[in-house]
């Protein structure tokens, strides 16, 4: 190459220069134009937040997904933890705060209050069955009538039951109990309805105990015709509901995003009540056995 050809070359590249900045005035050499751009340091380089579609909502989120996790892992046996299940079942009976004082461990190392282990429904699954056979023995019914009632137990007393009380404990908790000004954290906007079945599934076995287990025994004694009978069998009755009572104000009152949980006490009163009047001569113990097993 010769000089001609580098001097046409170099004047060539400076007329590129100089229309570059009669087009870009903050070009001001051709050497500006290799500068790496400046970035602020307050702007992000990735989104911090993710794009929002208005067609994707809740109805496009599989129905197994909205189903509770511990619902979900049901036939699941080698992955349950029955050890745990009793150690905590006794507890409901000894120190039932022992119990919610988990609840916290549960929070920091898988970021959600419920419980995922359903081997604590396994096994009441299992006791219901067989104080069904149990009362099933004390009626003479037959093998069929008493599977049939081990089912009414865990579908109708137990889940159903649960299902409703649930959701109506979360909806009084998300609605009067909750705090707004004490949130730590994103998750903790609601109540978890499946942390509301869990503590409907702790109330429920001292109530399982008092009213399933201690009254079969009683049973003798509670029928007879006499007022000593009649203060066994509806002393039952009040402590089995004020367990339960009791277990869904100790359940939410360990959210600690939750103020007031002390109304939830205040059906105690009216139980109470109830239950000095029925001194007078109502036999609670008989009126719903008869209504139970002749259904």
């Amino acid at each position: 190459m010769g000089p001609k050809t580098a001097i046409t070359a170099t004047e060539e590249c400076l007329w590129y220069a100089i229309k570059l900045q009669s087009v870009y005035p903050t070009v001001s050499s051709p050497r500006t134009l290799y500068r790496r751009p400046r970035i602020n340091a307050d702007m992000p380089v990735l989104p911090l937040t993710s794009p929002s579609y208005p067609n994707h909502s809740m109805a496009s989120t599989p129905v197994s997904s909205r189903v509770p996790l511990i619902f979900r892992r049901l036939h699941r046996f080698q992955q349950m933890d029955f050890e745990l299940a009793l150690w905590q079942l006794s507890y409901l009976c000894l120190a039932p705060k022992r119990v919610y004082r988990n609840v916290y461990y549960h929070k920091q190392t898988k970021n959600t209050w419920a419980r995922d282990d359903p081997a604590i429904l396994v096994l009441l699954f299992g006791c219901l069955f067989v104080v069904a056979l149990a009362w099933s023995t004390v009626y003479s019914y037959t093998v069929f009538d008493a599977v049939k009632l081990g089912f009414i137990m865990i579908l109708r007393d137990f889940l159903l039951v649960g299902v409703v009380m649930a959701t109506l404990i979360r909806l009084f908790a998300n609605r009067v109990l909750l705090s707004p000004t004490s949130h730590s954290s994103p998750t903790d906007t609601s109540v978890e309805w499946a942390y509301t079945f869990d503590v409907h599934t702790n109330a429920f076995f001292p109530l399982f105990l008092t009213l399933y287990v201690a009254q079969l025994l009683l049973l003798p004694v509670i029928l007879r015709d006499r007022w000593v009978c009649l203060l066994v069998g509806n002393t039952l009755y009040l402590a089995g509901f004020a367990q339960y009572i009791y277990g869904v104000y100790l359940g939410l009152s360990a959210l600690p995003f939750l103020i007031r949980a002390e109304i939830l006490l205040s059906p105690l009163l009216p139980l109470f009540a109830s239950y000095v009047v029925s001194l007078l001569g109502f036999n609670v113990a008989s009126h719903v056995l008869r209504a139970y097993f002749t259904s």
